[in-house]
């Protein structure tokens, strides 16, 4: 058993929460018992998620999106939400959640995980993201066909770049508006997890590959990855529960 204060503190220190200017409210959003025995984590809150966190005796649920966000003032407790957090204090769950710290992680990030699995190696920083190069070019056909095997089985793909894949910039989750930082720093291919109808035509105009892998499926690397990470600090079963959603 760990205490949930002792949790909180190891991520906040890892991750820096307090450095990011955030629409969530990263940390602690619901509390439930303070001994932890076993933690599941997941993208996004949902009754599923809680309800599948129940089944596994969890008393800790750590998300991505979390429940409280500050555009969304809380007003009143009504319908889904009162629904989510019914289940959660019956149930004594605590509720962790880490949006943009999770995302920028340089180790345990989405972004920084998509660079490892797609064999990229990481250089600098941009927005939420990174960018990741390869020693030797490789085809876009080739490099498209990986990221359906470790990313999104059916991304969105507008090959309007080069024909060859050397510098990649990587931004999970909403980020197909930041495809002109892709173009300043040089990237031939942007990788996002939405797109706009009006971002399409644009992307032609620039010249610029990008593959939409989706919202979801580009954010589940981070909170896995952060949930391998607790269980061999605090020897604490991590449980990932995938709930796919297919945007």
């Amino acid at each position: 058993m760990v205490e949930l204060s002792t949790i909180i503190d190891f991520i906040d220190d890892y991750l820096s929460p307090s450095d990011f200017d955030d629409g969530c409210v990263n940390g602690l959003q619901v509390e439930g018992k303070h001994g932890i025995n076993k933690i599941v984590l997941g993208v996004s809150s949902s009754q599923q998620l809680f309800q599948r966190a129940i089944e596994e005796s969890a008393d800790l649920i750590i998300v991505h999106h979390g429940l409280f966000w500050k555009k969304q003032p809380l007003l009143s407790v009504t319908g889904i939400l009162k629904q989510r957090l019914e289940l959660l204090i019956k149930n004594d769950i605590s509720l962790l959640g880490y949006h943009l710290p999770l995302d920028a992680h340089p180790k345990v990030g989405h972004n920084a995980e998509i660079l490892s699995v797609l064999n990229l190696n990481q250089k600098e920083a941009v927005d939420a993201g990174f960018v990741g190069e390869y020693e030797t070019p490789m085809a876009f056909n080739s490099f498209e066909n990986l990221v359906k095997e470790k990313i999104c089985e059916t991304p969105f793909v507008l090959p309007y770049g080069s024909n060859e894949v050397k510098r990649v910039l990587v931004i999970s989750g909403g980020s197909s508006g930041d495809y002109g930082l892709a173009k300043e720093v040089g990237a031939d291919t942007f990788i996002c997890g939405d797109m706009r109808e009006n971002f399409v035509r644009e992307i032609e105009e620039t010249g610029l590959n990008v593959i939409n892998a989706g919202h979801y499926n580009t954010e589940i690397f981070g909170i896995r990855a952060l949930g391998e990470l607790l269980e061999k600090v605090f020897n604490v079963p991590c449980i990932f529960i995938d709930i796919p959603n297919p945007v």
